[in-house]
C-alpha cells in the first residue's frame, strides 16, 4: 500500500467518524472527489487534502470549521502515520508524517522489491491495445516510432495496475495501396517509373533487386497477387542482407513487441467484413446511393454518412475497420484502446458510431491521438532524410545515435525518453545532437546517470568497505532523520499513486517527471551533504581509528535508503522501457558521487 493510499485510508476512517456522528452524509463522502497529494506551491507538510473543501457544501458548514473537525479525528485515528495536521487557507489540510510513517515506506519498498507499486496481475480488465499499425508499404518513420513507444508504455502501465493486455498490430495488407506497392516494385525491376500514386525510394529499389535475384517469376504480370504478398512479407520482416530493417525488427530494436498481428486481408478472405456489413444491413444502418455505393448511416447530424462499399463493389478501409473492431469485441476484450496519429481525429466518431450500432458499449472504445514529431540537428529542423527523400526512418535515427554513443541501446533509450516526456497531444522535437551527448544536459543521460550513481554507492560500499545492504529493520529505518532523506522517502511512497495516475490518464509523461524529480532530489542531497556528511567515508576520513569514530548504523540505514531509491528508480525505468545501467560513461570522464563513491 503506497503512502497516499495509506493516508487516504486514515482519512477515510476520520470521515467515517464524522458520518457516525451525523455531521457528514455517507453518500456525499462516497461521491466526493477527495485528493490526497503533495502540497502545491511549496505548502508545508508532506501531504495535503481538499476533503473539507469538497465536503463543506454537503455538510452545510464553513470549510475551515469542517477542516478543524477532520483535523481532530485524523490526528487520533491516524496517530501511527500522522504527526501534525494544519488547517491552511480556506480549509485545506496539510499533513506532516511521523518518523514511523517514513520507516514504513522504506520497509515496504524493500520488502516488495520489483513488485512495489504494482497491482496483482490480471486483477482488472482484459484490454486489447492496438498501436502502430503502419501500412506495410514503407519503412517505419520517426512519427510511427512515437505511436509505438506510447502504445508500449501505456501497455506496461496497464499491466502494472493489474490489467491483462494484448498488444496488437493491424496489418493494412488489402486494397489499392498494396496493389500499387507490388506494381511499383515490378516497374522498378524493369527500370521504369512507378505508376501514378505508387511508391519510390531506396526501399522499392531494394525490393525489386531481391525479387529479381530470388523470385524473378513474380515479376510476370500474371503473378501480381503473389508479388504483392511477397513485398508485404519483406517489408514486415526485412530484406536479408540489405539495409532495410523491416517493421518487426525496427519495432524490436525500439523495445516494442506484439502479441498478435492481424491481417486486414484475412478479414475479407474469411468473410468477416461481408458478415459485419450484412449485420449492419439487418439493423437498418446501411443505405444505398443512386450510383450503387453503400453508406453507413451514422445517425449523427454532425457526421455525414460514410461509404463502406463503392459503386464498383469494392469495400473501403472503413468497412474493414468496422469488421475488425467487431471481431476484437468478439474475442472477449472488455476494453479496446487504439493509439493513432492526430490526423485520424475525424475518423474516431464515425468508427465509434459503427461500434455502437453493432451493440458494443461506446465507453469501451478509446483512442489516444498523438501529435507530430520533428527532428532537429544543430538547432535546425531537418526536412530531408538521407535515404528516403523527405521522410526520416526510425532505423536511420536509432542507428545514428547508437553509433555516436557506442551503445546498441542508446538510440532506443533516447527516442523512448523524448517520445514519452511530453503529453501525447503535444508536438515534440527530437534533438539528435543532444541525444548523442553523454552529459548532464542530455535529459535521458541525466536520468540514467542518477540510477548509475546509486549503483556506484552500493558497489563501493561492498568492494571498498565490505558493507552490504543489511536486512531491513525498524531500528535502522528510524535512523534516517535528515529532512532531505525523509523527503525522498515521501517521494518513494508516492510511486504506487504515480503508476496508477499514469495508467488511468494514459499519461506516461507523469512517470518521466516523477523519475526526474527523484534524480533531482538525490542530486540536491549530494550537493548539500556530499562534503559535510557523506554516505561513505572519503579518503580523507580514513585516518587511524576511523572505524571507531564512524557512525556505522547511520551508514547502514543510508544504504537501505539508497537501495530503496534504486529499487523504485529501476521499476520506473522498466515501465518506460528504458535501460537502467549500473555504470555510465561521461564525455569529460569526470567521476562523481556522494563522498567520492561513484
Amino acid at each position: 500500500m503506497g503512502l497516499e493510499e495509506r493516508l487516504r485510508a486514515r482519512l477515510g476512517a476520520a470521515l467515517d467518524e464524522l458520518v457516525a456522528d451525523g455531521r457528514l452524509d455517507r453518500d456525499a463522502v462516497r461521491d466526493a472527489r477527495i485528493n490526497v497529494e503533495p502540497p502545491r506551491r511549496g505548502g508545508s507538510g508532506d501531504l495535503a487534502t481538499n476533503a473539507a473543501m469538497v465536503l463543506a457544501k454537503a455538510a452545510r458548514q464553513n470549510p475551515r470549521q469542517l477542516a478543524e473537525q477532520i483535523q481532530e479525528r485524523l490526528l487520533r485515528v491516524g496517530a501511527d502515520d500522522v504527526a501534525e495536521v494544519e488547517v491552511a487557507g480556506p480549509g485545506f489540510l496539510n499533513i506532516k508524517l511521523t518518523r514511523g510513517a517514513f520507516a514504513a515506506i522504506l520497509q515496504e519498498v524493500l520488502a516488495s522489491g520489483a513488485d512495489y507499486g504494482r497491482a496483482p496481475s490480471g486483477s482488472r480488465q482484459r484490454v486489447n491495445l492496438e498501436f502502430v499499425s503502419a501500412n506495410p508499404t514503407g519503412p517505419l518513420l520517426i512519427s510511427h516510432g512515437r505511436g509505438a513507444v506510447i502504445g508500449d508504455a501505456v501497455g506496461r502501465l496497464l499491466e502494472a495496475t493489474g490489467h491483462r493486455v494484448t498488444r496488437e498490430y493491424y496489418i493494412n495488407d488489402f486494397g489499392n495501396q498494396v496493389r500499387l506497392l507490388g506494381e511499383s516494385v515490378r516497374r522498378a525491376a524493369a527500370g521504369e517509373e512507378p505508376p501514378e500514386g505508387g511508391y519510390g525510394g531506396f526501399y522499392v529499389t531494394l525490393l525489386a533487386s531481391w525479387v529479381q535475384q530470388n523470385r524473378p517469376e513474380l515479376l510476370e504480370s500474371s503473378a501480381a497477387e503473389e508479388l504483392k504478398r511477397q513485398c508485404i512479407l519483406l517489408m514486415l520482416e526485412g530484406i536479408p542482407g540489405a539495409d532495410l530493417q523491416g517493421i518487426r525488427p525496427a519495432l524490436a530494436a525500439l523495445g516494442v513487441e506484439f502479441d498478435v498481428w492481424t491481417s486486414e486481408e484475412s478479414l475479407h478472405r474469411w468473410g468477416r467484413v461481408r458478415r459485419t456489413l450484412d449485420q449492419l444491413r439487418r439493423l437498418e444502418r446501411l443505405s444505398t446511393g443512386e450510383d450503387g455505393a453503400v453508406f453507413f448511416v451514422t445517425g449523427d447530424e454532425d457526421e455525414k454518412d460514410r461509404v463502406v462499399t463503392k459503386s464498383d463493389g469494392s469495400t473501403t478501409y472503413f468497412a474493414s475497420d468496422i469488421a475488425y473492431h467487431d471481431e476484437k469485441f468478439g474475442r472477449g476484450f472488455e476494453a479496446l484502446i487504439n493509439v493513432w496519429g492526430a490526423d485520424h481525429h475525424g475518423y474516431v466518431p464515425r468508427l465509434r458510431s459503427a461500434i455502437e450500432a453493432l451493440g458494443h458499449p461506446a465507453d469501451r472504445f478509446e483512442v489516444l491521438l498523438y501529435q507530430l514529431v520533428s527532428l532537429v540537428r544543430d538547432g535546425r529542423e531537418v526536412r530531408m532524410g538521407k535515404r528516403l527523400g523527405n521522410l526520416i526512418t526510425l532505423q536511420e535515427v536509432t542507428e545514428e545515435i547508437d553509433a555516436a554513443v557506442r551503445n546498441p541501446h542508446a538510440g532506443r533509450d533516447a527516442l523512448r525518453f523524448f517520445y514519452l516526456s511530453r503529453r501525447v497531444d503535444t508536438p515534440i522535437v527530437l534533438d539528435v545532437e543532444l541525444a548523442k551527448k553523454q552529459r548532464q544536459d542530455n535529459p535521458v543521460y541525466y536520468i540514467q546517470y542518477g540510477y548509475a550513481r546509486l549503483c556506484s554507492i552500493l558497489r563501493k560500499a561492498r568492494e571498498k568497505f565490505g558493507w552490504e545492504v543489511p536486512p531491513v529493520s525498524e531500528r535502522l529505518a528510524l535512523g534516517l532523520q535528515h529532512p532531505l532523506e525523509l523527503d525522498l522517502l515521501a517521494q518513494l511512497g508516492r510511486f504506487p499513486a504515480v503508476i496508477e495516475e499514469s495508467a488511468i490518464g494514459r499519461e506516461p509523461q507523469k512517470l518521466v517527471a516523477y523519475l526526474q524529480s527523484i534524480a533531482t532530489s538525490f542530486q540536491s542531497y549530494y550537493t548539500q551533504l556530499g562534503c559535510s556528511d557523506p554516505i561513505l567515508p572519503r579518503d580523507s576520513d580514513l585516518t587511524e581509528g576511523w572505524q571507531e569514530r564512524w557512525n556505522l548504523d547511520q551508514t547502514l540505514a543510508r544504504l537501505l535508503w539508497v537501495e530503496a531509491i534504486r529499487t523504485v528508480y529501476a521499476g520506473g525505468l522498466s515501465l518506460l522501457g528504458i535501460d537502467a545501467p549500473e555504470r555510465m560513461r561521461r564525455e569529460d570522464e569526470e567521476q562523481e558521487g556522494v563522498g567520492g563513491q561513484s
